[in-house]
């Protein structure tokens, strides 16, 4: 599933497909909706907000499509007029005067006004966003803290995937930053100290926000781009531990351990990460 970077990175680039220009056509897989299609036909897309996981295309009629990937949801840019070869199923067309902007195989998607992204079950209920740009860091990061000591005694490895509690971080996120901060994923908020507590609250930005610029790079950025000269594959560069069960830890040769916190696969060093 695809986190707030990679979420972040496909609506920069929708911006730059379709922002600015009216719209050409508008095309819905949901019959339910189609009507809102002649509403959005001849608009133009301001900017594409996201939250989180989820996306906001804004139109300047005031009009919004809300969109969330959930697990198999994919966006495709395309020249007007030349869609891909693919088996998935097309749910939503946006044609600019130059380009497309075609979300694949997803089934959350609805049109929203102003008070329906307010009073949105999935929008309302998220807590602080990581890749909110508006939000200055150190405000993000007080509010980040708060969230860290309200839920002081939830593990931390379901802790950073309640989008409730924080959004934007999804599984390799997760399992970046607590090594970072040199916490294991069992530990709590209340065993931690005062320092890894501000140091996770400052990571939970700044993994996020290196991934999105590096297109999901969180490893230590020289040995990344020494990996990469070498020809080793991104996979192989990409992570400090994420995906690379049995493998060194980069920072003391322990073994990377693979194992499954609050349902989902989390790796970490049992010596960096001794709490």
């Amino acid at each position: 599933m695809p986190e707030g970077p990679e979420i972040r990175r496909a609506a920069d680039r929708i911006e730059q497909a379709i922002a600015g220009p009216l719209i050409e056509d508008v095309q819905f897989a949901f019959e339910h909706l189609q009507p809102y299609e002649s509403e959005l036909i001849g608009q133009r897309v301001l900017e594409v907000e996201t939250r989180g996981k989820a996306m906001l295309t804004h139109f300047d009629n005031g009009l919004s499509i809300y969109s969330h990937n959930q697990l198999y949801g994919v966006w495709m840019i395309r020249p007007k007029g030349h869609f891909p070869q693919t088996r998935r199923q097309l749910r939503l067309a946006i044609h600019g005067d130059e380009k497309m902007a075609l979300l694949y195989s997803a089934s959350s998607i609805e049109v929203l006004g102003q008070e329906g992204i307010k009073n949105h079950s999935f929008l309302r209920g998220i807590g602080p966003d990581v890749m909110n740009k508006a939000t200055q860091k150190q405000t993000l990061k007080r509010r980040l803290s708060k969230q860290l000591e309200k839920h002081k005694r939830r593990r931390l490895c379901g802790l950073l995937l309640d989008q409730k509690v924080v959004c934007g971080i999804g599984n390799y996120l997760r399992s970046e930053i607590l090594f970072l901060a040199g916490v294991h994923p069992s530990q709590r908020p209340v065993d931690c100290t005062e320092s890894q507590l501000k140091l996770l609250a400052k990571l939970m930005i700044s993994v996020p926000e290196q991934a999105y610029k590096t297109g999901g790079i969180t490893n230590d950025l020289k040995r990344a781009e020494t990996l990469k000269a070498q020809g080793a594959p991104k996979s192989q560069y990409r992570h400090w531990v994420f995906g690379r069960k049995n493998q060194s830890c980069y920072s003391c040769g322990e073994t990377i351990i693979k194992s499954t916190f609050a349902g989902r696969r989390c790796y970490y060093c049992p010596t960096c990460q001794n709490g």
